[in-house]
């Protein structure tokens, strides 16, 4: 289908969903099922970087009604009744999201967890019948859930329609692509399979459904930020004039990392685009000089003979004042700003700034211990002198690294070693203010156990007593469990080998034979014990020997 020209995301976006309706219409197998959850983790991601956009615009319709109210506080009357309208058509099939992922994980209380889906715990994957049980039914009707839903993207579409001149046919048929409801017109199909409900939810397995419901509620962001930014671009602030010029100076920080920059914007807070100001900046404690009449009141200032200045260059009337921080130390500047006045004098005022240069001071430090291990999460505390923790981020050069409450987890890809870089927000750029390698180590084995013991003298009524054999950690910080899945129990009796093989952690009936038939002084070897641990990989345990007493 054609809906005019779309954007990179719109089109990645689309041809996701073709190939999840692909894969549906293929049956696939439960393997290349699980995928989705990849790919409705990605539409998630996608869908909460929309947000945030469409976020920063409503502040700035906020800010424009600050500025001018007149003019900014109708279009923003209007932007915030469409947030409304969104924002309760994303919460509507978010909501159907969770009543479909409760009925069809009856019992399984960890598929939804404070009110989010976590897909890594959902189970009915292939599930292909609640989907349309839910939201379609016996019979597609007016009291189809699909059918409501379908009604309420048309109503929030027409609504979108109302704010757009017919003459802007580009945004229009983009919003229409974005929330399209038609039906199919396949001749090949009946009218029920043609409709938009039964395509979208008449056969999807619960994992395609979630990542189709997620692309629902990307499009009606896609919709929401296109019409935002449409009503933010009819805002006319007008012509303004200004009664009082002041010096403004902004900079990116006073406390300056060694190695990056100081940089600060320097301008006249109200200013004429065709009459840009001139501004002087020298370093110093006084970066100009006081200009008094006859009775000691300052009238003007002005630049001193005495100092070099430089003249910066001007970009939207805002002039960028920049320093490599280089030696640590305490640093000041200023000068004069000039703008041209009504008649033929010019106006000046002055201006002082200062600024901080330091030593980079990152910490990265384990919480457990000076290694990382591979197959388990690392906790780490990571801080950097000066720097707000929301303004920090870090890459591990050997797997993952990321943000959980107030410290960061590190997930090792291999043994070996990792190198935690960590970077600092300077004025909106990231950049690099230290690195910290640590070891990685696999987690050592657990050591195997029978009713607590290693080996040694046993009774033989709490060797029976046991249930099997166990995989504990010893000596190890962190909180892991190993799980046996087989073991082999082997004795001499009346001169002839008997074994037997378990497949779990459990003694087998036959195992359970063997050592009923055991006698006082006899010896008994619990050997060929396999584990998996959190990493997914396969021990091999040593052999457990006893002496019956």
């Amino acid at each position: 289908m054609a809906h005019g020209k779309e954007t990179p995301r719109q089109k990645m976006i689309g041809m996701m969903y073709l190939v999840l309706t692909a894969l549906l219409a293929l049956n696939v197998s439960t393997s290349v099922l699980d995928a989705f959850k990849i790919i409705d983790e990605g539409l998630s991601k996608t869908n909460n970087t929309l947000e945030a956009k469409i976020f920063k615009v409503y502040e700035d319709f906020e800010m424009q009604e600050q500025i001018n109210p007149s003019k900014a506080g109708a279009w923003k009357e209007k932007a915030f009744g469409v947030r409304q309208r969104a924002d309760s058509l994303v919460k509507k099939i978010r909501d159907l999201k969770l009543l479909v992922v409760q009925e069809a994980e009856a019992g399984n209380k960890e598929a939804i967890q404070d009110g989010e889906i976590v897909r890594e715990n959902i189970k009915a994957v292939t599930d292909y019948d609640t989907p349309n049980r839910i939201l379609i039914g016996a019979e597609l009707t007016s009291e189809s859930k699909a059918r409501k839903l379908k009604e309420q993207i048309e109503e929030y579409k027409n609504y979108l329609m109302e704010f757009i001149p017919e003459e802007n046919v580009k945004l229009r048929e983009s919003i229409m692509g974005s929330l399209d409801t038609e039906d199919e017109k396949d001749a090949k199909k009946s009218p029920k399979e043609n409709s938009w409900e039964y395509h979208k939810f008449g056969h999807s397995p619960l994992m395609g459904f979630l990542a189709i419901m997620s692309n629902l509620q990307i499009n009606v962001r896609n919709a929401e930020i296109e019409l935002v930014n449409y009503l933010y671009s009819r805002i006319d602030e007008g012509s303004v004039k200004f009664n009082k010029l002041e010096a403004t100076v902004i900079p990116n920080t006073n406390y300056v990392i060694r190695g990056n920059k100081y940089r600060s914007e320097v301008f006249i807070a109200a200013f004429d685009t065709t009459n840009p100001p001139e501004v002087f900046v020298t370093e110093g404690s006084r970066p100009y000089e006081e200009v008094k009449d006859a009775e000691g009141r300052i009238i003007d200032y002005k630049i001193r003979d005495d100092l070099k200045y430089e003249l910066l260059p001007i970009e939207k009337g805002k002039a960028v004042y920049e320093r490599p921080g280089g030696s640590p130390g305490f640093r000041e500047w200023g000068g004069i700003i000039e703008v041209q006045g009504p008649g033929e004098e010019k106006i000046r005022r002055p201006f002082k700034q200062s600024y901080q240069v330091a030593e980079s001071n990152v910490v990265v430090s384990p919480t457990k211990m000076n290694v990382f291990y591979y197959g388990v999460d690392n906790p780490v505390d990571i801080s950097v002198a000066g720097i707000p923790a929301n303004q920090i981020s870090a890459v591990n050069t050997n797997g993952s690294i990321t943000p959980r409450g107030g410290s960061w987890i590190v997930n090792p890809r291999r043994p070996g070693f990792s190198t935690i870089r960590v970077f600092a927000d300077f004025d909106g750029q990231k950049r690099e203010v230290g690195f910290k390698e640590f070891r990685v180590k696999t987690v050592p084995d657990p050591v195997a156990k029978v009713a607590g013991k290693k080996g040694g003298g046993i009774e033989k009524n709490l060797l029976l007593a046991a249930t099997g054999v166990q995989a504990d950690m010893e000596g190890f910080d962190f909180d892991l469990t190993f799980r046996v899945t087989e073991f082999t129990v082997l004795a001499v009796i009346q001169g002839f080998v008997s074994d037997n093989t378990s497949k779990s952690n459990a003694f087998t009936q036959k195992q359970k034979d063997i050592i009923k038939s055991l006698s006082r002084g006899s010896n008994l070897y619990i050997q060929d014990i396999k584990a998996v641990g959190p990493d997914g990989t396969v021990r091999i345990l040593g052999t457990i020997y006893f002496k019956i007493n």
